[in-house]
């Protein structure tokens, strides 16, 4: 019986341009054992550790607020075949339990977060490169909802986070690595067309890996 590596998709964009929902509705078409996200937002180091602005306000926008080694560790377990366990991270919901997490190996890993393209180590890694994109009005309203909903931001911290974190890092991080992708899929108002093919691609990848491992 050969073994075959898991087939690598990085997925990012700025915040909130809908990556964590085109997941969510991707996974729908797959078997649990399938594929396996992992994402960065489980990965920032504790919030008392966050750097901060001129102002004292904790970013969770920069590359220090992210726990690279253990990111970038955790996918290469995977990759060889090993489960990780990992605390959920809760962001500024002191009212949320964070969960363990488990990752299982699969066919498919899918690695989404707005650094996963500037990580060199992390990018040479990825088999597909996916950006998803919106435009900056949709990108600030679906922030607003969001983090007001899931964690307790009023709306003057979120516009202040946008402005002085958010925007700044999009230009400098993230955007200039929209050209390297494979797929720019754009979401200013449904993704459909853009899921439909990338599931259809990816059971290919999945029946092929499985065709691999019972040779």
């Amino acid at each position: 019986m050969s073994k075959s590596r898991a087939y690598i998709v990085g997925i990012s964009g700025g915040s909130a341009s809908g990556k964590t929902h085109f997941l969510r509705k991707l996974l729908d078409h797959f078997h649990e054992n399938e594929i396996c996200i992992v994402s960065q937002d489980n990965y920032y180091i504790p919030r008392h550790e966050q750097p901060k602005d001129e102002n004292g306000v904790s970013n969770f926008d920069t590359l220090k607020s992210i726990d690279f080694d253990s990111y970038i560790g955790d996918i290469r377990l995977l990759r060889q075949g090993i489960t990780v366990e990992r605390k959920e991270y809760t962001f500024n919901n002191p009212g949320a339990i964070p969960k363990i997490l488990q990752f299982n190996p699969a066919p498919v890993i899918m690695v989404e977060g707005i650094f996963v393209l500037y990580f060199k180590q992390l990018s040479d890694l990825l088999d597909l490169k996916i950006f998803i994109d919106a435009k900056d009005h949709i990108k600030l309203k679906r922030r607003i909802f969001r983090d007001r909903e899931e964690r307790g931001y009023d709306l003057d911290d979120v516009l202040y986070r946008y402005e002085k974190h958010v925007v700044p890092t999009y230009e400098k991080y993230i955007e200039p690595f929209k050209s390297s992708c494979d797929l720019i899929i754009p979401n200013n108002f449904h993704m459909n067309n853009a899921l439909e093919v990338l599931i259809t691609f990816l059971k290919t990848k999945v029946s092929d890996k499985n065709l691999t491992h019972i040779s």
